[in-house]
């Protein structure tokens, strides 16, 4: 069930969204992740339109997305979205650049910078790096995931989700299963999700869970069944075993039958709870095929296109001051 956008506007400045980048969702306001969820209900909605390219407002305008880390859904949805809004497309692998011959990160930067690009989407498999690019360059940077630290696009497409599907975000029961000690998806959705009002409970493995958990307002479980009990939404996480560096489960199996979401344990949730997972998921390990596939709960095909939504709304709201416009209109 889509909801009616909640109006972010009569807030202090019209909502007006005041940071350069957006590397993170620790340093934004509540009301400020409402507006960029409202700025992203637009295109939701055009995105479903017959005609999908639009009014071109990043026209003439170059879009550099770095990847220094691989991607499939994150790189794809950018690029989407970067069309979609008329902007100039540039993709640069790690495989292919001058890292890979030893260049350090602040000499990449500066090269990046060189090249004048108007907006820059930065991934890097180390926590920091996207901050160090983005102090060296002179155009707005989007933070596509660094290491475990935050991935603030797919915070913000998952509680675009979330609100779409649920109406709102207050006292929702939300329940985060899986690697959440590697995960900076998990630490960006802990941050969002109780900045916006839900409850938030989180569960994994005693080995796979951040210490002073708590410090991010939640509720740290080690008992799955526990921590689903009258869940609204249930967001799945995969291990992630290229962050590890030795043995933190037993193994796949006994993960599955410990923390892994099945048709009986989600009957513990509410009758009406969503299912999510960002991706890739590891079918069989942390979720069934028969739960991620399932119509009436399962939103994980709602969050890629919420995703090309989410960005094209910060694609757009970041460029705005290099256009010209306020970042209200």
């Amino acid at each position: 069930m889509a909801s009616t956008p909640s109006s972010a506007t009569g807030l202090i400045g019209r909502a007006n969204f005041p940071h350069r980048h957006l590397l993170g969702i620790a340093n934004l306001a509540p009301h400020e992740i409402r507006f960029l969820l409202d700025e992203a209900e637009q295109w939701a909605a055009l995105n479903r339109a017959e005609t999908r390219k639009h009014d071109g407002r990043l026209a003439g305008l170059t879009q550099m997305n770095a990847f220094f880390e691989a991607s499939t859904r994150t790189l794809l949805s950018f690029e989407v979205a970067g069309k979609r809004l008329g902007a100039d497309v540039v993709n640069m692998h790690a495989a292919q650049s001058s890292v890979k011959k030893g260049e350090t990160l602040i000499d990449t930067a500066v090269t990046l910078n060189s090249m004048r690009a108007d907006v820059m989407v930065i991934r890097h498999m180390s926590s920091g790096a996207v901050q160090l690019i983005a102090d060296k360059v002179d155009c707005p940077v989007l933070n596509a995931g660094d290491g475990r630290h935050e991935h603030p696009t797919q915070a913000l497409l998952d509680a675009l989700t979330i609100r779409r599907r649920k109406g709102g975000f207050e006292g929702l029961i939300v329940t985060i299963c899986g690697d959440i000690l590697h995960s900076r998806v998990a630490r960006s959705n802990m941050l969002c999700l109780t900045a916006l009002g839900c409850q938030v409970r989180v569960c994994a493995p005693p080995t796979l869970m951040p210490p002073a958990v708590e410090r991010y307002r939640v509720m740290p479980f080690t008992d799955f069944d526990k921590a689903i009990e009258g869940a609204d939404v249930v967001m799945m996480l995969r291990i992630q075993n290229e962050r590890m560096d030795g043995g933190f489960i037993p193994s796949s199996r006994e993960f599955n039958l410990l923390y892994g979401l099945n048709p009986e344990r989600l009957k513990r949730a509410k009758a009406d709870a969503t299912v999510m997972h960002p991706g890739p998921m590891n079918r069989g390990v942390e979720i069934l095929s028969s739960v991620a596939d399932d119509p009436q709960h399962s939103a994980i095909t709602e969050q890629v296109e919420m995703g090309v939504a989410v960005r094209m709304a910060c694609l757009d709201v970041l460029t705005r001051k290099a256009r010209g416009v306020p970042s209200w209109a």
